[in-house]
């Protein structure tokens, strides 16, 4: 039987996950970052991406919204914006979203507005992504 840690996912919304598992690949500012038990401590923070974790030697995937993560050896704890499994995610309302992005960014925008688009466009493109993830 694998190591496991704790892992703690914690959205704006809701408590994600709680629960032991053998491995989390979540994306980091600096690239990818792979979790397993005994992990040396660290805290960082996490742009929009995908989260995969594996529970009984079976991986689970979500879409995850900004956030830190914080891991100790025997123990991780996410906060997270937002958090959804690939079945909870509306394809249609994140096409929507992508669409309305994508216009948005050919008009004439402040810098920050333009920031706030790329920021939901990033966001939509990673749900339709996390969507087409196998979760059965």
């Amino acid at each position: 039987m694998a190591k496991t840690f704790y892992l703690e996912i914690v959205a704006s919304d809701r408590i994600f996950f709680q629960g032991d598992v053998e491995h989390l690949v979540i994306t980091a500012i600096d690239g990818l970052l792979g979790i397993m038990a005994g992990h040396e401590p660290l805290v960082t923070s996490l742009p929009t991406g995908e989260l995969k974790y594996m529970v009984e030697g079976e991986w689970k995937y979500a879409a995850i919204s900004e956030g830190f993560i914080q891991v100790m050896p025997d123990k991780a704890v996410i906060l997270a914006d937002s958090c959804e499994l690939p079945e909870e995610i509306d394809i249609k309302r994140a096409e929507q979203a992508k669409e309305r992005a994508e216009e948005k960014l050919r008009q004439k925008q402040s810098i920050r507005e333009y920031y706030e688009t790329q920021t939901a466009l990033k966001r939509a493109m990673n749900r339709l992504k996390i969507s087409q993830k196998n979760f059965r």
